[in-house]
């Protein structure tokens, strides 16, 4: 480390500086500028100057000039010059007079936090742009400048800021040339020339300055005083001379170990000296360790063998483990198949028992609609009767006053008025024929507006029943059609509106490392159709797996699940299928089927990606799944005949999905997410949305129709019900003034008489009415309680159709959880599988090793036997023996090659006392 002392009288203060940090920095830049004027010293403090001093001209580290490139918001400035002493950098507000200081404190290698204009180096480079360069050029004269041979009398310091913060340093000397890249080099030189970039003394920000001034604390003051005076610098040099103290005795601690080995040494030497003594000795001793050769490697080999020997043993007694294992997943397979096949004749039984009820169902409708029909009949004869009856009782009420009258009165008639009476009965007589045959024509119309008008009432209930429908299907398709329009632009969107954003996150998560291997999925979009017209077919088939995606492990599949829970916060979220990745496909010849006329599933999809392929097989079993074109085939393939060999099911080009024993029709006709051609698709949809909308339109007109004729219909049967009234009225009127014209006729007994069997007639009539309403009023209580039977029938019948639909949603959804459930430890039973393959083949491995170690035993044994026919039980290593059999030769060459080597050992031997005296003197 270099120190120099200061000429204190001219004004310099003695400064070292603090290390700055590594140069891949990452650090904010605060975007703030200053106003007023920088003040720049070179090499001393302004203030401390003598009136008549000045600068040595051949002082270091006088900064002669510095150049900015793209830093901070200027895109050039500079080369400024600088003079020897103080310097004043003016200028407006952005010219770059902050930029000037900061630059030199970064330039140098300090932190973007000692400039306070930022908190981050890659802030400091220009917007748009991908670095930013600062040159400083240092004097670098006289007695204390640093490599003046290689830097000449200036050291030029640049340094290149990349967009991500990254610094790269470029130390050149005064021609140019690059001497030196390293920071190291660069703290070495601001330690030769005492420049220290972040002592306020050396460099004094504005906001230093400020702080400074306005802080109160004795602590801030005392921490500026500690780092001006240079004791902070001290108390960091003590530090780095205890640590140096501290790797000495590490070193010495390390000779002393060192010291050891070179007394082994000593001792070697003085073996090899006693060991001179006779040369014959040194060749026994090779002879026997020849002979120990020999045996130690056929002990080698034996201790090589016991634990192979001990490994197999142990890996056969795992062996049961895995089969357990294989075991125990079969038993799994099999009970999760049963439950599917019990669960699946659940549902068949459901579906057979709502398929039954339905033709029930309509009838009981129909008979519901027929028999409320005839019951409105006999409500209309029941009102016909009460309206007659109170009629008839209003009119005998009547002919009971006018009698009283005539009992009381006692006036006789003259012939003229007779006449005159006997006219006037005639006429009213022909006005009452009149008005009786108005009536029956109007209680003839009243009937045929009731009738219509229940006519008109039952069809606006069928129409509403099929408008609810088409609107329904009109809003499906809609839905449909959005979905296809936004898949013009993105494929991905025909899974879903938020796929593409879970896709994007998905990468975005695998590329900060979160995932250990990246999902896979949506699996309908990992493949493509070889027969395009099996589209439904497939899509039948596969279901939910469309929308589904594979993961490696079960971590994976918890970061998954948080990140679908941003995009999937309502509804169904896509499944996820935890299934290690291969990079083969399974193996599946010898459970597929093989049908000479149609394809499997996993043969009429072209997929690129094993994992999809080995995910489709385990949770589907793709390879057992046949695709026949027509409905009639199907049926007599997998019905008529014996099912070809593997085949579990088909599935028809209409989507039906067919068994053995049962048949299942597709609710569909469109494939939704493996649709090919979507412009054609688009087009069909607009079309029937246009279809749908335009049935909707009819259907909704002919309502209003429906609507208009019950309003008019009513209207008129309003009107008729009043002319009725109205005529009913004269009548009553008409007959009651012919019986006071006829009571006048006659004398009062005559009159009193007639009116009195007129009476009498009425209350026949009343009776005979009495009697014909109370059998109308049982005949519609009789017709009302058919009717509500009936429509309580048809209620249960509906009602027990709607829970058999209810209860097969849960079981359908069962049926899948199963399913999947199914593929799932298919898939762990041949994970085991596979796992107790690997373990038999490293068993059968290990025992090759240890046949062919046996056998070179055998033949190590029976050369060792060659060389020594008794067996010697050898402690030492092959390796040591052998290290010391090529030392003895080495020996024994030595000693036959030259003459007098007793005497050249002897020599030899203090020389290694003496080394090691001097190491250990060292110590």
């Amino acid at each position: 480390m270099s120190k120099r002392k200061e000429d204190l009288s001219e004004g310099s203060l003695p400064i070292k500086r603090i290390k700055t940090e590594d140069t891949k920095d990452y650090e904010a830049e605060e975007d703030k500028t200053t106003k007023g004027k920088t003040v720049t010293t070179n090499g001393q403090s302004g203030d401390s100057l003598p009136p008549n001093s000045h600068l040595n001209e051949g002082d270091v580290g006088i900064i002669e000039s510095i150049s900015l490139k793209n830093f901070m918001c200027h895109a050039c400035l500079g080369p400024f010059k600088f003079g020897p002493n103080v310097n004043f950098v003016v200028g407006n507000n952005g010219s770059g007079k902050s930029a000037v200081l900061t630059a030199l404190i970064v330039g140098l290698g300090g932190k973007a936090t000692a400039t306070n204009r930022g908190y981050s180096i890659k802030g400091f480079v220009k917007d748009g742009q991908n670095s930013a360069d600062i040159s400083i050029t240092l004097r670098n004269r006289g007695p204390d400048a640093f490599k003046p041979d290689k830097y000449g009398e200036a050291v030029i310091v640049e340094q290149r800021i990349s967009g991500d913060g990254i610094r790269q340093y470029r130390l050149k000397s005064q021609s140019g040339h690059i001497v030196s890249t390293k920071k190291e080099e660069l703290n070495t030189i601001l330690d030769q020339f005492n420049i220290q970039v972040d002592n306020p003394v050396s460099i004094l920000t504005q906001e230093m300055s400020k702080h400074f001034l306005q802080s109160k604390s004795e602590a801030d003051k005392y921490k500026f005083f500690m780092k001006a005076t240079q004791l902070e610098q001290m108390r960091d040099d003590y530090s780095y001379i205890m640590q140096t103290k501290a790797l000495t005795n590490e070193k010495i601690e390390k000779q002393d170990e060192n010291l050891s080995e070179l007394k082994d040494q000593v001792k070697q030497k003085e073996d090899r000296y006693k060991s001179l003594s006779s040369l014959n000795e040194l060749q026994d001793k090779l002879e026997q360790l020849r002979n120990q050769m020999a045996w130690a490697l056929v002990i080698e080999v034996e201790k090589h063998l016991q634990p192979i020997k001990d490994r197999i043993k142990v890996e056969e007694s795992r062996s049961v483990k895995y089969d357990q294992k294989v075991e125990e997943w079969q038993m799994k397979v099999n009970e999760a198949e049963e439950r599917f096949k019990t669960i699946q004749n659940q549902l068949q039984k459901i579906t057979e028992e709502a398929h039954a009820l339905r033709p029930q169902c309509s009838t009981l409708k129909d008979d519901v609609q027929r028999k409320n029909k005839a019951c409105k009949e006999t409500e209309a004869t029941f009102h016909r009767y009460r309206t007659q009856l109170k009629q008839l009782e209003k009119d005998h009420d009547q002919l009971q006053k006018r009698i009283e009258q005539l009992r009381n009165s006692i006036n006789q008639s003259s012939e003229a008025e007779l006449r005159e009476r006997q006219e006037r009965i005639s006429c009213l007589q022909k006005q009452l024929k009149t008005l009786e045959d108005q009536e029956a024509t109007t209680s003839q119309q009243l009937a045929q507006f009731q009738h219509a008008i229940s006519k008109s009432r039952d069809e606006q209930e069928k129409l509403g029943e099929e408008e609810k429908d088409v609107k329904q299907s009109a809003e499906s398709r809609k839905e449909r059609l959005k979905e296809l329009k936004a898949s013009r632009t993105n494929q991905l969107k025909r899974f879903g509106e938020n796929m593409p954003a879970l896709l994007d996150a998905i990468a975005e998560a695998h590329k900060q490392g979160r995932f250990r291997h990246k999902p896979v999925g949506p699996l309908g979009a990992c493949f493509k159709l070889k027969y395009p017209e099996l589209a439904l077919a497939v899509e039948s088939c596969l279901k939910g797996l469309l929308l589904s995606f594979c993961c490696d492990n079960y971590r994976d599949e918890q970061v998954l699940q948080s990140l679908m829970s941003r995009y999937f916060t309502s509804g169904r979220r896509p499944q996820i299928n935890v299934c290690e990745f291969a990079n083969q496909v399974y193996n599946v010849k010898g459970r597929a089927v093989h049908h000479p006329d149609f394809p499997t599933v996993l043969d009429a999809l072209e997929i690129s990606s094993p994992v999809v392929a080995n995910c489709l097989i385990d949770m589907r079993g793709v390879e057992r799944i046949l695709l026949i074109s027509s409905n009639s085939r199907a049926r007599e393939i997998m019905q008529q005949q014996r099912p070809p060999a593997n085949c579990r099911e088909a599935f028809t080009a209409a989507g039906d999905q067919v068994f053995a024993n049962r048949y299942y029709s597709s609710e569909t006709d469109r494939a939704r997410y493996l649709g090919g051609d979507v412009e054609s698709e688009i087009s069909q949809l607009e079309m029937e949305v246009s279809n749908k909308m335009a049935k909707l339109s009819h259907f909704q007109q002919r309502l209003q129709s429906i609507i208009e004729e019950i309003r008019i219909n009513e209207t008129q049967m309003k009107m008729k019900q009043m002319q009725k009234r109205k005529i009913q009225e004269s009548m009553t009127k008409i007959k009651l003034e012919i019986s006071d014209l006829e009571n006048v006729e006659e004398p009062q007994s005559v009159d009193i008489s007639t009116l009195e069997e007129e009476v009498q007639d009425i209350w026949h009539r009343i009776v005979s009415d009495r009697n014909k309403l109370e059998d109308a009023r049982k005949d519609m209580d009789e017709h009302r309680k058919i009717v509500n039977e009936a429509e309580q029938r048809y209620k249960e019948v509906k009602e027990k159709i709607n829970l058999i639909a209810e209860g097969a949603d849960p079981i359908k959804d069962e049926l899948n959880k199963i399913d999947t459930e199914v593929g799932k430890c298919k898939h762990h039973k041949r994970h085991y599988e596979e796992k107790r393959k690997e373990h038999l083949e490293g068993i059968d491995k290990l025992k090759e090793n240890l046949e062919s170690k046996e056998k070179v035993l055998e033949e190590n044994i029976a050369k060792a036997k060659q060389i020594y026919a008794e067996r010697l039980e050898v402690v030492r290593t092959p390796k040591s023996i052998d290290v010391e059999i090529n030392r003895l030769r080495e020996r024994i060459s030595t000693e036959q090659e030259r003459h007098g080597s007793k005497e050249e050992i002897t020599r030899l031997h203090p020389v290694a006392e003496i080394g090691h005296l001097v190491s250990a003197d060292i110590s």
